[in-house]
């Protein structure tokens, strides 16, 4: 969604919208419809500045991106203490 490079779905993360909020869904389990993007901070923030995120669930306004925003940073810094 974000820097629009394509990816093995396993390389993906999905994202759902949960009552007005984005939230990730690594298992990929949570209904409705679901919108992918690299566990990358960088990517995230190119979604949140193009707007990505509510035309891809079709919805109308912005969406708080908090909790997915959490959850990127977490995955990122676990890669981080991974290489020191």
């Amino acid at each position: 969604m974000g820097c629009r490079k394509r990816s093995a779905k396993t390389d993906l993360l999905r994202a759902v919208v949960n009552e007005g909020e984005c939230v990730p869904d690594p298992r990929g389990t949570l209904p409705g419809r679901g919108a992918y993007l690299h566990q990358d901070r960088g990517c995230l923030d190119l979604a949140v500045r193009r707007r990505a995120f509510p035309r891809a669930f079709r919805l109308p306004g912005p969406l708080d991106v908090t909790g997915l925003r959490e959850f990127v940073e977490r995955q990122a810094d676990r890669c981080n203490e991974g290489t020191k």
